[in-house]
């Protein structure tokens, strides 16, 4: 077999895969076209008839009363912030555990890794406990905090670092340049592959997150956009129209950083696959 039938063959795999995964989000965008009638009565598929398809549920999501607008700024608002922190804080601990020897460095680093195996819902109820404790309920700092640090960013950042050569950091000592400068002016800015592919990561993981704002937050005002849309699901499904129309639009914001950064993030990717 010919290496040229060899590529074809993984092209029709992945063109293959590729409908797989989006043949629902066809069906999703088709069925916010439609009307409530016509999804509970056929459900979600793929025909399209224009005799019945508009925008008239897109019109109904922002004129329903519906506190779209309000989920939508508070999913936006916490996916920056949880965003920007993790990158930072995750960064940090990596540089400490790439870059500096210190008593018990393997045992953390283990128990880190070890964090990274445990389910969410195995520490959920001590988390919170903890946050009941903190007086945190029903404010967005309950949702952000336990959640900065996190193992996966921090062992990707980890990877990255190991492959950077050491002699930056001699060389920026030997100029006088502090270990908090060496890390601001030098790591930083070499570490910009792996920031935007974790941003792009953990932009996702925030912006989708559900489980843990719904246990969190308690007042309507300070619902997250997964949280709002799941309220619009009714035993009669006389707001399907307006949830699929919603789930659309929530689409869009993650669908626009993924092709915006798509290349920094395949090659972040790469470079914090390969060990220096």
């Amino acid at each position: 077999m010919t290496k040229k039938k060899i590529n074809a063959g993984i092209m029709l795999i992945f063109l293959i895969l590729s409908v797989i995964v989006l043949f629902p989000i066809l069906c999703l965008v088709i069925g916010a076209l439609k009307p409530s009638s016509e999804i509970i009565r056929s459900g979600l598929n793929a025909r399209i008839d224009l005799d019945i398809m508009g925008f008239f549920n897109f019109k109904s999501l922002f004129t329903s009363g519906t506190e779209y607008f309000i989920w939508f700024k508070n999913s936006f608002l916490l996916t920056i912030v949880q965003t920007l922190l993790s990158l930072f804080v995750s960064a940090s601990v990596a540089y400490g555990f790439a870059m500096y020897e210190f008593k018990m460095k393997k045992l953390w680093f283990s128990c880190m890794l070890l964090i990274m195996m445990i389910p969410m819902e195995i520490i959920m109820l001590p988390l919170y406990k903890e946050m009941i404790t903190f007086q945190l309920i029903d404010r967005f700092t309950g949702v952000l905090l336990p959640f900065i640090a996190a193992p996966i960013p921090i062992f990707f950042f980890y990877q990255f670092l190991k492959g950077i050569s050491t002699a930056f950091l001699d060389a920026a000592r030997v100029d006088g340049c502090t270990e908090i400068g060496i890390f601001v002016k030098i790591i930083l800015p070499l570490m910009a592959p792996a920031f935007a592919s974790m941003g792009i990561y953990q932009g996702m993981i925030s912006w989708n997150n559900f489980l843990w704002p719904l246990i969190v937050l308690k007042s309507n005002s300070k619902m997250t956009l997964p949280i709002g849309l799941s309220t619009l699901m009714t035993p009669y499904g006389n707001n399907y129209d307006i949830l699929l129309a919603g789930s659309v639009m929530a689409i869009i914001p993650v669908l626009i950083l993924f092709l915006a950064f798509q290349k920094y993030f395949i090659a972040g990717m790469t470079a914090g696959g390969v060990k220096g």
